[in-house]
């Protein structure tokens, strides 16, 4: 079996496992509990909030547990809707974002919101130019994710750092789902960014668990009212076993980080430079370095994309249809549409996706695969 499907999610690491059942078996207690066995399970709480916070190079104070990356952005966009509404009403995003993102600005257009949503050129990034135009003085946010869950496009986070630097009111939201481990931290925890949000069952560690970077002295409302958890602004007891799982998979994760990077490009290089030769074959992902080392994105020409998925899977090669979260609905790329790419071309994208786990041979295994399928294929249509 290959598994090439590592942005729609990852096997959960075994060290990180083997920290899950640890910890649910002996530190059961509830963290906000008075009594010893609650005070263990604080403890352990507050050691992987500091481990985090080390290994992102922020404060302990400014990390935050919710349940992924979709509860991140819908608190970071609605909780800055809230908190800033009485300053300004306008936001500003791409129209390449994941659909946590898109469609928290759609609810709150309807909530009298105003949204512009900046236009991507033909290798899905955006002009940092066309932010600088867009800002307003009643703009109250900025959200730009880190890398193209889709086709692997990196935005130019650095260059937006530089234009906001000169609105130091407006949020600055970076959904880093996809960027983290990828080589990037340094810009996607540039001084400038104010929100990180991570998804841990991207990088390892258990689903239903996830990060909020908030700097200090950023305020956002809270969606979940309670308990008080969190600082008062998550409420609802933690998740400690699947909080100090994620805490491990990232410090595997981060671990000759380097090295793990120049690996999944050498496979992206391998398969990149064979498909891209092939008959009927249209390449979305570059390999440039405007593009993260793990994601290529590529049509067959004729072929609509979960035909290819299924084709893929008759040899235990696990690929996707772009985004995991929209793959069923047998539409087009959201990111492809917006790149102006033909539908019919669009409707037959699929992406292969990478981990540090993935190995050159596995590259060879598909690229023989790739061969009879797309032979398969061509002899059909003709």
């Amino acid at each position: 079996m290959i598994y090439f499907d590592n942005s729609a999610t990852t096997q959960i690491a075994p060290g990180a496992l083997e920290t899950y059942q640890a910890v649910s078996q002996q530190f059961y207690g509830n963290p906000s509990s008075l009594h010893a066995i609650g005070e263990k399970a604080f403890h352990i709480l507050e050691q992987s909030r500091q481990q985090i916070a080390t290994l992102l190079g922020v404060q302990s104070d400014e990390i935050f547990f919710t349940s992924g990356g979709t509860e991140g952005d819908n608190w970071v966009l609605k909780g800055t809707a809230i908190e800033k509404q009485a300053f300004g009403k306008h936001l500003i995003t791409t129209r390449v974002e994941h659909p946590a993102i898109i469609k928290s600005m759609q609810q709150l257009e309807k909530l009298g919101f105003e949204v512009t949503y900046l236009p991507v050129d033909k290798m899905g990034r955006i002009n940092p130019a066309d932010l600088k135009a867009a800002i307003r003085k009643d703009t109250i946010l900025v959200s730009i994710m880190a890398v193209n869950n889709e086709i692997g496009s990196r935005q130019p986070l650095d260059e937006v750092a530089t234009i906001l630097a000169d609105y130091p009111n407006i949020h600055f939201h970076v959904d880093a789902v996809q960027g983290i481990g990828k080589g990037m931290q340094s810009s996607i925890f540039n001084e400038r960014v104010d929100f990180v949000t991570l998804s841990g069952h991207k990088f390892h560690a258990p689903r239903g668990i996830g990060i909020l970077y908030k700097k200090r002295g950023r305020h956002i409302a809270p969606l979940l009212t309670g308990g008080g958890q969190e600082h008062d602004l998550r409420s609802g007891t933690e998740n400690i076993p699947a909080i100090a799982a994620m805490a491990k998979a990232l410090r595997l994760l981060l671990t000759d980080e380097a090295n793990k990077v120049q690996q999944q490009n050498a496979i992206r290089q391998r398969l990149y430079d064979h498909i891209s030769q092939a008959n009927q074959t249209v390449m979305f992902s570059q390999m440039t370095p405007e593009f993260a080392p793990h994601v290529l994105c590529f049509a067959i020409k004729g072929v609509r994309g979960e035909t290819i998925v299924h084709a893929f899977e008759e040899d235990a090669i696990y690929i996707s249809t772009t985004s995991a979260c929209s793959s069923k609905n047998g539409t087009e790329s959201s990111t492809l549409k917006a790149m102006n790419i033909n539908e019919k071309i669009a409707t037959s994208a699929v992406r292969i996706s990478l981990d540090e786990h993935n190995t050159l041979a596995e590259a060879d295994a598909f690229i023989q695969s790739f061969d009879r399928i797309n032979d398969r294929f061509r002899k059909i249509n003709s």
